[in-house]
């Protein structure tokens, strides 16, 4: 099967300009065979926990459903980064749209110290299975804690992608990260990272893919949006500049 990473630089707590957005890297991805596409840390908003409470959402957003239609009919899977809400409770969500299926939501179970003012740790699960091929989800900070991979690993996970929101320093401590993993349980790994602003900072992308062997098998640029397309039987990388 084919991972596509998408690399976006969101329009900061615009969720109509960025799903008119995504539109167009799903597009692209689709277009390099992409079975399962990989959005950023919320994506959908721009990484802005002060803004999170006013711009949480839930599944059924009507907004959202452009994503299932585009899975139905073009039978790949979308997963799409969104501050959800349940009662007072907001979680950093990836909502993942597969063929003819209801929505999934992958919720942060690790959440960093400095998200709990504004965010709770949410409900996920180890792995998701697409084209029989189980992938093990991670956002951002969940990468760095040992018992996650380690979970995504006893459930098969043959892959391992983490959706970040992450700046220079950061970049470079999950770059170690990812390929440690990598090489400890023989496994690609993947990183999906956004460029520009975010939460007083600037994201500074360099989406990667990893082989088995903890080898840099491509990487996007730091500033430039784009997509890095993994092939999982052949191993072969597609970029694209969007």
């Amino acid at each position: 099967m084919k991972i596509c990473g998408a690399q976006t630089k969101p329009v900061t707590g615009n969720i109509e300009a960025n799903i008119e957005m995504h539109l167009l890297f799903i597009d692209s991805a689709i277009s390099s065979g992409a079975d399962l596409i990989i959005f950023s840390e919320l994506s959908l908003t721009g990484y802005e926990p002060t803004l999170a409470r006013k711009l949480a959402t839930r599944t059924d957003d009507e907004r959202f459903d452009v994503f299932q239609k585009i899975s139905n009919e073009r039978m790949v899977s979308i997963g799409v980064g969104v501050p959800t809400i349940s009662g007072d409770r907001v979680f950093i969500s990836m909502v993942l749209f597969q063929p003819n299926k209801p929505p999934l939501v992958y919720s942060k179970k690790y959440i960093h110290p400095d998200e709990e003012p504004f965010f709770v740790s949410g409900v996920n699960f180890p792995s998701l299975i697409v084209n029989d091929t189980s992938i093990g989800l991670a956002i951002c900070y969940e990468l760095s804690i040992p018992e996650h991979i380690s979970s995504a690993h006893k459930s098969g996970a043959q892959v391992y992608v983490a959706s970040v929101a992450k700046f220079a320093k950061g970049v470079e401590s999950a770059v170690k990260t990812l390929s440690d993993i990598s090489i400890r349980y023989s496994i690609p790994t993947l990183m999906v990272n956004a460029v520009g602003p975010a939460d007083n900072g600037m994201c500074t992308g360099n989406s990667s893919v990893w082989n088995s062997k903890g080898q840099l098998a491509g990487q996007l640029g730091s500033s430039t949006e784009g997509i890095i397309v993994y092939n999982t039987v052949s191993g072969e990388i597609v970029e694209k500049t969007i």
